[in-house]
């Protein structure tokens, strides 16, 4: 067991960790004003929390944040005044209030928090994908060395409808994940795109429908469901990244779809898939989605065995 003795600290180490903390604040742009906005970081942290853990009082917002409840009080009136925040009285203490973001806050918070994932877009494009993955977990021991008594953070998961740049996120996301996993070749990722495009050229909003999962913020899954015939819906396009498996997604994704087709009045839904997609498989039997259809094919460089699946509604 290493020595937790306190010890003196190397001059060396301490010039090595505030050399990282100028290369990171200057390589991130942390320092004010934060992303080219208007705002402090801290003010944009303040939304952040609201926008993805609230409702909370203002005293948990600042052991969040580790803020001082002066500074916290300031901006949290400031952005009340905006019409950002709204404030609640707590049924069991009428003192405290419970701070949410209103529609204009989010508003005002979604391009912030986009302009942050381009940010950060940007700092990993030019790696390689296991350099990509190895400074992510470094980046991870580094927290749990910095804070190892903290608990895991909890994970918030919402379903949210499509937006613009979505659909291509969904086909990088299926062409990174089915090569790294099942060294399918880009065949498939150029078949994901014309999938994705017919779509969108075609979208009839009064039949269809697509949802993006997110955790904690970030993209992190897909699935759609599209009009096959009058009577007949059609799953496809069901994904979920590596980070945001465990979570009972896949299911959740698959639940809106059926909930949405079968308020439409279909009357069977349809999918395609392959037999070695056992994940994705083992989610539309529990659905009660039954095989229909099996024809071996060779396609994206490997030898495969494509699935057709259905489910009376």
């Amino acid at each position: 067991m290493a020595d937790t003795a306190t010890a003196p600290v190397d001059p060396a180490q301490v010039r090595a960790l505030r050399a990282f903390n100028r290369f990171y604040t200057q390589r991130t742009g942390l320092l004010d004003p934060y992303l080219g906005s208007a705002f402090s970081l801290t003010e944009v942290r303040v939304l952040y929390e609201l926008a993805h853990h609230a409702p909370c009082t203002a005293s948990e917002l600042g052991r969040r944040l580790v803020l001082d409840a002066g500074y916290l009080s300031r901006i949290v009136r400031r952005f009340t005044h905006a019409g950002w925040i709204t404030r609640t009285p707590l049924p069991q203490d009428a003192r405290q209030h419970a701070l949410s973001l209103t529609a204009e806050g989010r508003t005002a918070f979604e391009p912030l928090q986009q302009r942050s994932r381009e940010e950060a877009a940007h700092l990993l494009s030019p790696l390689a994908s296991d350099q990509r993955q190895a400074l992510v977990a470094a980046l991870a021991r580094a927290q749990r060395l910095l804070d190892p008594c903290s608990a895991p953070a909890s994970r918030t998961a919402v379903l949210r409808d499509v937006r613009p740049g979505d659909m291509g996120w969904v086909v990088q996301l299926h062409g990174e994940i089915y090569a790294h996993e099942y060294g399918w070749n880009s065949e498939f990722e150029a078949l994901v795109a014309e999938i994705a495009a017919g779509m969108i050229r075609r979208h009839d909003p009064a039949w269809e429908r697509g949802w993006i999962a997110e955790v904690d913020g970030e993209r992190a899954g897909s699935v759609f469901v599209v009009r096959k015939s009058e009577t007949e819906a059609q799953l496809r396009l069901l994904i979920l990244s590596p980070a945001a498996r465990g979570l009972g997604l896949g299911g959740r994704l698959t639940d809106e779809c059926l909930a949405f087709a079968r308020a439409k009045g279909y009357r069977k839904m349809v999918l395609w898939t392959n037999s070695i997609l056992s994940a994705a498989r083992a989610i539309y039997a529990r659905r009660g989605f039954a095989l229909v259809h099996s024809e071996a094919h060779h396609s994206y460089g490997k030898h495969l065995v494509g699935e057709t699946w259905e489910l009376t509604l």
